[in-house]
């Protein structure tokens, strides 16, 4: 573990981001950046980068793929060793009562809110490890803190990835490697684009994707010795709307 009093600074660091192509990932990466770190972002499509700024690394993969997802990540591991932070944020939502979903929607939620973080983290965490120094954070949700109607399998996955980062802090410490969680509210992003609800317009009835990477930053930039365990952010308001054309 490191005894430096002061945390390394952000502009030394280099940063594994998922799910960066876009909304909460996107702002990760571009705050990260504007910090001066080099970011190694995982993402699906990354057409919406009109440029690829410097210290930025785009690596186009789609983590809903399981089986050849360890490969992939080993790669990413063997090419980039200077690795010292890892940030699982890649998940996709799907709502309606439990009934609704197929068997397969079921697992296909599962694998990508919580199968590939798992892989994620176990393709990164012994590199960590080794270096007796680094953070390990997860996206979670307000879904993580309390199951809601509808919500039933993407509230099942963020709780069991809460789950995951309070074991893995408890595992980590003695290795020098800090784990912590985030849970925000709703982000106006587009994760509702394919959804039938989304946040309120007024600035108070959702959060911006900018102010969950401003708590992120703020957790790795926490002193060597302290660990931010979890950070909850929620808008001011909670008002939800509903889009008509769905009937409700």
């Amino acid at each position: 573990m490191t005894d430096k009093a002061e945390p390394v600074p952000l502009s030394q660091r280099t940063i594994l981001i998922s799910g960066a192509s876009r909304g909460i990932g996107r702002a990760l990466a571009e705050a990260l950046l504007a910090h001066g770190s080099r970011v190694i972002g995982i993402g699906r499509d990354f057409s919406g980068w009109q440029q690829s700024p410097e210290r930025f690394e785009k690596i186009t993969a789609d983590l809903s793929r399981i089986k050849p997802l360890p490969e992939t990540l080993k790669q990413i591991g063997k090419n980039h060793p200077e690795i010292d932070a890892v940030i699982c944020n890649a998940g996709q939502g799907r709502f309606g009562a439990l009934e609704q979903f197929s068997p397969k929607q079921i697992t296909d939620m599962v694998d990508i809110n919580l199968t590939q973080h798992l892989l994620l983290t176990r393709a990164f965490l012994p590199l960590l490890k080794r270096k007796g120094f680094g953070d390990l954070l997860f996206m979670g949700s307000e879904a993580a803190l309390n199951g809601g109607r509808n919500g039933a399998v993407y509230a099942a996955c963020k709780f069991a990835l809460r789950g995951l980062a309070q074991s893995l802090r408890e595992e980590c410490a003695a290795r020098g490697v800090r784990v912590g969680i985030i849970n925000p509210g709703m982000v106006d992003t587009s994760f509702f684009n394919e959804l039938d609800f989304r946040p309120g317009d007024a600035p108070e009835n959702h959060l911006r994707p900018a102010d969950v990477a401003a708590a992120v930053v703020h957790a790795l930039q926490a002193p060597p010795g302290t660990v931010i365990d979890e950070i909850n952010l929620s808008p001011l308001k909670h008002v939800i709307r509903f889009d008509s054309k769905h009937g409700r």
